[in-house]
């Protein structure tokens, strides 16, 4: 609070106070625009400024008498001044002047005392023990939400009789009657047949199974949305577009609340056991941002500075990758690549510390009792070929199909949703999805079982001692040199799995389109994935057999020998898990070392970067956003998307408010508006702050007032000083105005003003005023000619004029 301590007014407080106010933030400036910096030389038009009245020390600005009568109340901070109202952006440029002054304060005050230096020393540690705390709470709840929803996904097929809390695969571990081929039977495990009926055998056994299962889906469903709906709404969907959104500087109240991360938590484990075609990996993400968000408030340099608590969120953020995928680096490089604004070297190192803590918990917890830190980790032993870049491009090309479809049918059942009476009954939505869902599952193994354990299946490299209708090939055991298994034909089974795959295929691109965006925590990585997982090995599979049966062909014999293991179906199960994935988040970076984390193996990776580079490719061109993008457009966020270049020739004056015909520019003056006149401006408009001038005839620019810290100021000032009234006159110079004697008090309300607002000439290309918006998070932007104010441009502004030059709907930018 050094800024504003540094402008505190007092009896002697003179020249040398005004200089060092100024100077409090000069040794680092953010960016040098033409324009920012105004010297306003005094004209006949402008009345006297603060320091033609500097000389005379004895002036006391009230009239006769009156010297004491001066209203400055802000000898301490206001609580409520500089925070934000709801569904505001924040002033980047304000929030770093201010930690920078709080830092030197600190730093300064280190070299008077011990104490004073050991604050500094845990001031500086703060940050570290922060990464830690959410590094530590991340890993526990997703270990929590895993065991939770692997039980719970058990649960709707039978029980542990030997305890109830014992998942399907942890009951017959335990058993002592349980063979190794036959790992999954075991007589502790009961299914709802055997336990309703006393038998598992039969049609009427499997109408009674199939009907618990829809009935402890549709339960689960029930549950979730309930939930979302009564105590949290905005525990619905992944949160990585309002992560987004939050991150370039957007406050959203309670979006990252502690009602929010309770009942996403509970509602995620539900929403993933009813088996609807979704994920919690996304969802992780908000959940880790929102233990973020909570314990930011037990440090107070985190709780008073938005700037600073969004580099927390961005770690967060990568926390909550490193959890979901068990990819500490790949979360860094997520966070960087698809979520963060402001993502400073300090906050890399930050993230990764954090993304390592969170997976080291997540492994000491081990909940899915296999030493990893996802279910779906393979390592694959066979090298790949140089031919095979031609199908893995071919999945790239699948993939971005796949995204770019996906995401504008998404997007048309999610605008109908929100336009039509369908969004009115979120319940009724939820529960015929999941019907639908659960009585197309039931009847298919690979829909039946959770979409983590399908994508593990589908990624399997195929052993001697699995026991999967995928590894049902004929001479099985016959081994070659080293032990590992040759190319050979496929038995029924394979046969059987492949049209039960493609008929999941099916069901989980058209399913996928309805669930993403219903009103319970829902992910797009998992569904996805399995998408490309399934294409993949459907390739795979079709690619082994080519290769068997005409190893003399040319493509085929210069490396593949009879009797060899040349193509390994789960590799291209995985590079197709990539692609789809890439198609549909546009990720290329961050998804390639995730899924080099998932495998371990560096060798994968070339195929991995060719697939997402292709999908990005192929999706880029029939669409520019990604699903979080377009969700963003679709909500009305205001979010300045940085990847994209403006190139149309506007100028400042075209976007500028008022614009031509239109009312003049609400302005405050400097010296000789009331009290009752400002109330009367903040009743009328509704504007987020005001320019302040001279005057109205000379329209000189002195700074910028926000709305909000001119209520809470006022009110601050009645409640607490004598003699303010409707009629005492506001003013934000230096000193006060000379004023006649017995009049009622002035009030100075110089230190909430802002004497450096951003401003450009009316002349300035839109260009340039984008990138100064996208690189330093402005709020508004003041536009001037010749030094004389013109109008405003605000964030909205610039997005409705990106809006209606990509001739879209600029009415579609909903909030201030």
């Amino acid at each position: 609070m050094a800024m504003w301590q540094g402008a505190m007014d007092n009896r002697g407080f003179q020249q040398g106070s005004f200089s060092s106010f100024q100077s409090s933030s000069s040794d680092e400036d953010l960016m040098d625009i033409p324009g920012t910096a105004m010297d306003f030389s005094l004209r006949d038009d402008v009345p006297p400024l603060d320091r033609e009245i500097e000389g005379n020390k004895s002036y006391n600005g009230g009239g006769i008498g009156s010297s004491n009568r001066i209203m400055d109340f802000l000898e301490e901070p206001i609580p409520g001044v500089g925070t934000y109202d709801d569904f505001n952006t924040i002033d980047w440029v304000r929030e770093k002047s201010r930690d920078r002054d709080r830092h030197r304060e600190i730093t300064n005050k280190s070299k008077e005392s011990t104490w004073a230096l050991i604050h500094s020393v845990s001031d500086a540690f703060s940050g570290w023990l922060l990464m830690l705390l959410i590094g530590l709470l991340s890993g526990s709840l997703a270990g929590l939400i895993d065991i939770s929803a692997h039980w719970m996904t058990d649960l709707k097929e039978g029980i542990c009789t030997g305890g109830f809390w014992f998942n399907h695969e942890h009951c017959c571990w335990n058993s002592e009657h349980v063979t190794f081929e036959d790992r999954d039977k075991c007589p502790e495990w009961n299914s709802w047949s055997q336990l309703i009926i006393n038998t598992d055998e039969g049609a009427f056994a499997y109408i009674v199974n199939y009907f618990m299962y829809v009935l402890w889906a549709l339960l689960f469903a029930f549950l979730a949305v309930s939930l979302v709906k009564v105590f949290a709404p905005y525990a619905c969907g992944s949160g990585i577009p309002e992560i987004k959104t939050i991150l370039s500087g957007f406050i959203i109240r309670g979006y990252l609340g502690k009602w929010t991360l309770v009942i996403k938590t509970i509602t995620l484990v539900l929403a993933v056991s009813s088996g609807l075609s979704l994920g919690k990996e996304g969802p992780l993400v908000h959940v880790a941002c929102c233990c973020g968000n909570i314990l930011c408030h037990c440090f107070n340099k985190y709780r008073k500075n938005e700037a600073k608590r969004r580099e927390v969120l961005s770690a967060a953020a990568a926390a909550g990758v490193s959890v979901a995928f068990g990819a500490p680096i790949g979360g860094v490089l997520f966070s960087l690549e698809e979520v963060s604004y402001y993502f400073p070297l300090k906050t890399l190192w930050r993230s990764f510390f954090a993304a390592l803590v969170a997976a080291f918990t997540l492994r000491s917890i081990n909940p899915f009792g296999n030493s990893r830190l996802v279910l779906f980790y393979v390592e694959f032993h066979t090298p790949w070929h140089l031919f095979e870049l031609v199908p893995f491009i071919l999945l790239g090309i699948f993939g971005g199909l796949w995204g770019a479809l996906f995401i504008r049918t998404n997007i048309a059942w999610c605008r109908k949703r929100k336009t039509t009476q369908l969004g009115k009954y979120p319940v009724i939505e939820v529960l015929i999805v999941t019907a639908i869902t659960a009585i197309l599952a039931f009847p298919n193994e690979y829909t039946r079982m959770s979409t983590s354990e399908l994508i593990s299946e589908l990624f399997n490299d195929c052993g001697l001692l699995d026991s999967s209708k995928l590894c049902d090939y004929e001479n099985r055991f016959n081994t070659s040199k080293g032990g590992e298994l040759p190319d050979r034909p496929a038995g029924v089974g394979v046969y059987s799995a492949m049209w039960q795959l493609a008929l999941t295929l099916i069901l989980k691109i058209v399913i996928t389109i309805f669930t993403f965006g219903m009103k319970i925590p829902s992910g797009l990585f998992i569904p996805s994935m399995a998408v490309g997982a399934i294409a993949g090995r459907l390739l795979g599979v079709g690619m082994e057999q080519l290769a068997y049966y005409h190893h003399d062909w040319t493509i085929f014999n210069s490396w593949c020998s009879q009797g060899a293991d040349c193509i390994t179906p789960g590799l291209y199960a995985m590079v197709g898990a990539a692609a789809c994935l890439g198609g549909v988040t546009r990720m290329t970076v961050s998804l390639v070392v995730i899924m080099f984390e998932l495998t371990g193996g560096l060798e994968y990776i070339v195929p991995l970067m060719a697939a997402a580079m292709t999908s990005k490719w192929v999706a880029d061109a029939l669409g520019r956003e990604g699903i979080y993008d377009a969700h963003i457009r679709l909500n009305g966020y205001p979010f300045l998307e940085a990847k994209e270049e403006f190139a149309h020739k506007t100028l400042a004056m075209d976007v500028m408010k008022p614009r031509r015909n239109d009312p003049l520019l609400t302005v405050l003056t400097q010296d000789s508006m009331t009290v009752e006149d400002v109330e009367t401006i903040i009743s009328e408009t509704t504007y987020s702050g005001f320019p302040v001038v001279v005057s109205r005839e000379s329209q000189r620019l002195v700074g910028f007032v926000l709305r909000r810290d001119l209520i809470i100021s006022i009110e601050n000032a009645r409640k607490k000083q004598d003699g303010v009234v409707s009629t005492s006159i506001i003013y934000f110079t230096e000193h006060s105005p000379p004023m006649p004697p017995y009049t009622p008090p002035t009030l100075k309300l110089r230190n909430i003003l802002d004497l450096s607002p951003f401003t450009v000439t009316d002349l300035t290309p839109m260009e340039i005023v984008v990138d100064i918006f996208r690189k330093l998070g402005l709020r508004q932007c003041l536009v001037t000619h010749n030094g004389r104010l013109l109008g405003i441009i605000t964030k909205k502004d610039v997005l409705k004029h990106i809006a209606q030059m990509a001739n879209q709907d600029p009415d579609s930018i909903l909030f201030n």
